[in-house]
């Protein structure tokens, strides 16, 4: 497998997010968001981390543009910081936090690094979540308006715009399990988040073209292969549930225009579709988009008849089991299923046939040692990294239009409600000095695509 097999046009890169890697919380006129906040909450978070400080890469973008650059990367995808850029979620644009997501740009372009902004990943401001959050619709129409913003600020140089990342986590981790922020459990009315969610993506796209006419704009959906562990109903149905909450209750909206009937049922929640989702709301979601992202970790397999557990990820569909397989697992317990990346990529092709897509993040956490000569052997990582590309090529081969690819992630991060316990980075961070070390998965990959450093 060689960079060729790809076509001159294919997208390599990688990803970060804002609150995972930038630290500087307090600088540059940011606001609080609602990781601020619910890193805060004992218990919260492993370790009691939080991101004040993560990566420091608000203060250190100039070595990290030029690690990118040595990697070989044609594309970097990074996010706005909202509150850096409206500190309450309201008002104008803070000139601050506007200039240095464009000094970033700026930086990337002179390396020849296309940068991919993604506007919303998860930092919604904590006075938007005062107010209601994504469950008030208002939330929305505040996104659009924050997009706009920074499209008019970007949109003479960038050119690739993500609405939102992982509107699912954002659903049902932070208002149904609560494990994410806000850390919220309102069971299945969660699923309002979602639609407000998707509406003020909906509301986003043109208001993001009218700010940049050359805009090419998309979104990133988590998407899984789901299989029932047997032939079994009662299996058949826990796959049809979690095949709905993950994928279609996402994919049918903003590309058929409506809503799984299954999955408002299984929520309970018909009367508030009902009267809440009226046509125009779904003609708003269905806004045409040039792009598909997709972000790929592993598949489900799933049986029904479990103990109901109180606070799921899955509202109304609490009783599914999660099975294991004798797939390996990373250290984040998710088993390894290259072949599922084909499941998904399949999957959004039907659903979308005319979209580009992109596998906009893909990546695995391993415990890192650093050996005495201060090198990382990652060799699980990159032998998960090959795995998924190959499936990327054979996706290529069955003739799905998938455009490009981005490791998760470029540095290692605060990881959510993990903390600083899972690295998913190509770049070890030594978090007590910052040094940025590159894995034996980054010279790989840096081989692979042609960069400058060394593979040893």
């Amino acid at each position: 497998m060689q960079r060729s097999d790809f076509g001159d046009s294919f997208v390599w890169g990688t990803a970060t997010a804002a609150y995972q890697i930038e630290g500087a919380v307090s600088e540059g006129g940011r606001g609080p968001s609602i990781w601020d906040t619910f890193t805060r909450k004992p218990g919260a978070i492993l370790g009691g981390d939080n991101g004040d400080i993560a990566d420091d890469h608000y203060h250190r973008v100039g070595e990290d543009v030029a690690l990118l650059a040595d990697l070989g990367i044609n594309a970097y995808r990074f996010s706005i910081s909202w509150p850096r850029i409206q500190p309450d979620g309201t008002g104008p644009g803070n000139r601050t936090g506007l200039g240095f997501y464009r000094d970033l740009a700026e930086q990337l372009l002179a390396h020849s690094i296309t940068p991919w902004v993604t506007l919303y990943h998860w930092d919604l401001p904590q006075a938007l979540e005062d107010k209601g959050g994504w469950l008030k619709r208002e939330t929305a129409y505040r996104f659009a308006d924050y997009s706009a913003i920074v499209a008019e600020e970007l949109g003479d140089i960038v050119t690739n715009w993500i609405t939102l990342n992982e509107p699912w986590c954002s659903t049902f981790l932070g208002y149904a399990s609560g494990v994410h922020a806000p850390g919220r459990q309102v069971a299945t009315q969660s699923a309002h988040a979602a639609h407000h969610l998707l509406l003020g993506h909906g509301l986003a796209v043109p208001r993001i073209r009218g700010a940049a006419p050359e805009a090419r704009v998309g979104i990133t959906l988590n998407l899984y292969s789901v299989n029932p562990a047997s032939d079994s109903e009662a299996d058949r149905d826990a796959a049809r549930r979690i095949d709905g909450l993950s994928n279609r209750f996402f994919l049918d909206p903003l590309f058929k225009g409506t809503y799984p009937t299954d999955v408002i049922a299984d929520l309970d929640q018909v009367d508030w579709f009902t009267s809440t989702t009226t046509s125009t709301d779904l003609d708003t979601i269905t806004a045409p988009i040039d792009f598909l992202g997709i972000n790929y970790y592993s598949r489900h397999t799933v049986a029904g008849d479990s103990v109901v557990s109180k606070a799921s990820a899955f509202p109304g569909s609490e009783s599914v089991q999660f099975i294991e397989t004798d797939a390996p697992q990373t250290q984040m317990g998710w088993e390894i299923h290259p072949d599922g990346l084909i499941d998904v990529l399949t999957m959004a092709h039907e659903k979308a046939p005319q979209l580009p897509l992109y596998v906009t993040e893909n990546g695995s956490a391993y415990e890192d040692i650093v050996t005495a000569d201060g090198t990382i052997n990652d060799e699980a990582r990159t032998d998960y990294l090959y795995k998924h590309i190959e499936a990327c090529k054979n996706a290529i081969e069955r003739e799905i239009p998938l455009a490009g690819y981005f490791v998760w992630s470029f540095i290692d991060n605060f990881e959510w409600a993990m903390g600083y316990s899972r690295r998913f980075g190509i770049v070890f961070v030594d978090y007590a000095t910052q040094a940025r070390t590159p894995k034996r998965s980054a010279l790989w990959y840096a081989g692979f695509l042609g960069g400058r450093l060394s593979s040893g």
